[in-house]
């Protein structure tokens, strides 16, 4: 079964299940759906950081701050992060990541509710060569850096999250 053809729920803006639809659809026709973004942490404070595969049917190439993807049909929010966090960062193991905050996204690429959460990460990673094409740990002030001096091209929903933890002071 190809990413495409995978099953997600469709969700309104109150993120309630609408309906369900393959995630093809979902993309094309703009549907609202669920997405959950993990901040992995290693031992000394660092985040993950990471370059999108050019094959990603969305933000191919770009950077993000954050692992994570949809969330399947009938799936929970928790049981999808720790299952992204594992599979993008190549791992099994991790703790249960912690649930942070929730919003709805409405920007580049469309709109879905997207549920962030952070999980400590001290297990040597081996990301997804489908999904991961560079990544490094990255120390918090470095990436602040590196978002504020525009040079890469960020996810513009990991960054709306990036942006939104950090007025929590998160």
């Amino acid at each position: 079964m190809s990413a495409a053809d995978e099953v997600l729920d469709v969700v309104d803006r109150e993120d309630r299940v609408v309906g369900q639809a393959p995630r093809g659809e979902v993309y094309a026709r703009g549907l609202i759906h669920r997405c959950v973004f993990v901040q992995a942490v290693d031992a000394h404070g660092r985040i993950f950081v990471h370059r999108r595969t050019a094959s990603k049917l969305v933000f191919p190439s770009a950077y993000d701050m954050f692992v994570g993807g949809v969330v399947g049909a009938g799936e929970s929010y928790d049981e999808a992060a720790l299952r992204e966090a594992e599979e993008e960062l190549g791992v099994t193991g991790l703790p249960r990541p912690e649930p942070l905050f929730a919003f709805l996204y409405e920007g580049e690429g469309g709109a879905w509710w997207s549920s962030v959460y952070r999980v400590r990460c001290e297990l040597p990673v081996r990301p997804q060569e489908s999904e991961v094409a560079w990544h490094a740990f990255l120390d918090p002030g470095e990436l602040r850096r590196r978002v504020a001096e525009g040079g890469w091209t960020w996810v513009p929903d990991g960054l709306e999250a990036y942006r939104r933890l950090g007025e929590l002071g998160r």
